[in-house]
């Protein structure tokens, strides 16, 4: 497996710590960003009003409030850090649920975030950057998985969904 990151932490490991991760997430929050700003403050379109502010608004929270945790249990509790340095697939506790919980983290409170402009124009980027995640991860860090871990992962791959958390299949 041929890697050009080079954020490695330890002697053998065979994945980067943080992949493209970084790179991704940025790149959708700033595509998310340029839209927002140039339908609602540019072209001045798709800004609704009355009780639409109200529900954008309620799901957008609903979003950040359901994202910021899972992206918190993934990155800072989970100790993913450990499996990454001594080369094992994690697949348990909110791995167990989602195969990227850091990216859906980010892609719920990312979609919130967009939301509380109550711009119907922000609705579409959820799909967006579903499609985006979706693209990138299965060109880029699912091969180097596949690459590493083989079958495990295959079967792991088989039970638990990438973006969307939901129960594993048995």
């Amino acid at each position: 497996m041929k890697n050009t990151l080079k954020n490695y932490t330890k002697e053998g490991q065979k994945l980067p710590m943080f992949g493209i991760g970084p790179y991704l997430i940025y790149g959708i929050a700033l595509l998310n960003a340029a839209v927002i700003a140039l339908a609602a403050y540019l072209f001045k379109t798709g800004t609704l009003g009355g009780a639409w502010i109200l529900a954008f608004r309620i799901v957008g929270a609903l979003g950040i409030v359901l994202g910021l945790p899972i992206w918190f249990i993934a990155a800072v509790r989970s100790g993913m850090d450990e499996n990454i340095t001594e080369n094992r697939l994690k697949t348990d506790g909110i791995y167990a649920w989602v195969r990227n919980p850091m990216y859906s983290g980010w892609w719920f409170a990312m979609t919130g975030i967009g939301l509380m402009w109550h711009n119907i124009v922000s609705l579409p980027l959820f799909l967006i950057d579903w499609a985006i995640l979706t693209v990138v991860l299965k060109n880029t860090e699912e091969k180097w998985l596949k690459n590493v871990y083989g079958e495990e992962y295959e079967e792991y791959k088989s039970k638990v969904n990438r973006c969307i958390p939901w129960f594993p299949k048995r």
